[in-house]
């Protein structure tokens, strides 16, 4: 187990690019990855509606969870924006180390490599 989590959120895919650079330039994510183009169904105020969004990989640290949240809400274009939290159990030794590094967060760095 890591204090390593990955926050998932969708984004107008205009946004999706300036506002994933702000979190990273912020240190509130180590890395942002970008899907673009995920047709969203969802059901708001009574109704079945259809978005084409940017699905964004958040990778932070568990200390920056609540920081995160909030710059997203000030940020976010959404009345109520997705904001999914997930813990990592495990990764590459190396690519932890790099989040660790990259968040400005404390490690171990005999973090054991899993698969």
């Amino acid at each position: 187990m890591t204090d390593l989590i990955l926050v998932l959120t969708t984004l107008p895919e205009d946004e999706a690019e300036p506002f994933a650079r702000t979190l990273v330039e912020e240190r509130l994510a180590a890395c942002a990855t970008l899907i673009p183009a995920v047709e969203s169904i969802y059901s708001w105020k009574g109704k079945v509606e259809t978005s084409s969004e940017t699905l964004l990989l958040l990778k932070t640290g568990s200390e920056q969870l609540a920081a995160l949240e909030a710059r997203l809400h000030e940020l976010h274009s959404y009345e109520t924006p997705e904001f999914l939290v997930l813990p990592v159990e495990g990764g590459s030794h190396a690519y932890l180390d790099w989040m660790f590094s990259s968040l400005g967060l404390p490690h171990d760095s005999g973090t054991p490599d899993t698969k």
